[in-house]
């Protein structure tokens, strides 16, 4: 299989800002899809990060060789596990750049992901357009065709080109990244037993001794514990700041997970809130949302008219 590498593609319309799914289904595949981004891209002399599961990544390292020395590697099944941390990941190694034209590698989907973790990944891949709009960087985005069909229509909707195994095209079905946030906020599914507490300003010390307690019965390490009090307190604290001054909080276990709730009335206005590292002088830049990322191997997050919901995912060990 041949195709054409996404930056001879792009080179025809020159935009700034490229975003292709490439469709694989064999190593071979992968390597001339991938490996040739990447060749093209370092033969100009761009900085390249390259975030894809371990064993493709070692792929791509025997791939490229000595060519690879200065291509900054990243396993994403480890950095990647909660898929809103990648973003800004991605952000970072752009902006140390000082302006020049980056490529990048982006695998945030794999075979063995969760329906959960998928469908949040995919709302990451719909992010990436707003995130990066306009900017000098080519994101391209592996996708093994043995994923499950409704991941793979995904893939079309959140990516303006794809391409594998034919040349690079312009996708029909793209959409506004906006309508695929919102299409991706489907009802969250019930537990079977959990905790719950209403939780206002003057019982906000109260909650978060509960969810400590909770946590201890429940089994987390003492280093898991201290993330899930950062971060559901710090849930706790946009509820009450944020979401109308009270919410509702619920805890239970799931397999060999803890998870909390936290619902109240407020709203993100803006689907990026979190996804980049903020400014600590900043008053309020979505430093909360970005610690919880930052804390816990998967934030499920659903916006409505109704109010917002956290659903915050720990592993016990």
């Amino acid at each position: 299989m041949t195709t054409d590498s996404p930056v001879a593609a792009a080179s025809g319309r020159r935009t700034p800002f490229f975003h292709p799914a490439l469709f694989y289904a064999t190593p071979d595949a992968y390597l001339d899809g991938v490996g040739g981004f990447l060749r093209d891209a370092l033969a100009e002399g761009q900085p390249a990060l390259v975030a894809v599961p371990g064993p493709n990544l070692a792929l791509l390292q025997d791939f490229l060789g000595a060519a690879g020395t200065d291509v900054t590697w990243v396993d994403m099944t480890r950095a990647g596990r909660n898929p809103g941390r990648i973003l800004s990941m991605l952000q970072e190694f752009a902006d140390r750049t000082d302006g020049r034209r980056v490529s990048i590698v982006g695998e945030p989907i794999w075979v063995g992901r969760t329906p959960a973790e998928a469908l949040e990944a995919t709302r990451h891949e719909a992010l990436i357009n707003l995130a990066f709009e306009g900017r000098e960087v080519g994101i391209l985005c592996p996708y093994d065709t043995a994923l499950p069909a409704d991941v793979l229509a995904q893939a079309y909707r959140t990516h303006p080109v794809v391409g594998g195994p034919e040349p690079y095209r312009a996708s029909p079905r793209y959409s506004d990244p906006r309508e695929v946030c919102r299409d991706c906020d489907l009802p969250l599914p019930e537990p079977r037993e959990a905790v719950a507490l209403d939780f206002d300003l003057d019982a906000l010390a109260d909650a978060r001794d509960e969810a400590d307690a909770w946590a201890r019965a429940a089994g987390l390490t003492s280093a898991r514990r201290a993330d899930w009090l950062l971060a559901v307190g710090e849930a706790l604290s946009n509820s009450v700041r944020h979401g109308g001054g009270r919410g509702v909080l619920r805890m239970w276990r799931d397999g060999g997970s803890a998870v909390a709730e936290i619902s109240d009335r407020g709203l993100l206005a803006d689907p990026l809130t979190g996804r980049r590292r903020p400014d600590p002088f900043a008053a309020n830049g979505g430093r909360g949302v970005w610690i919880m990322h930052q804390l816990c191997d998967l934030v499920e997050i659903r916006a409505a008219e109704r109010g917002l919901v956290l659903r915050l995912h720990l592993d016990l060990g």
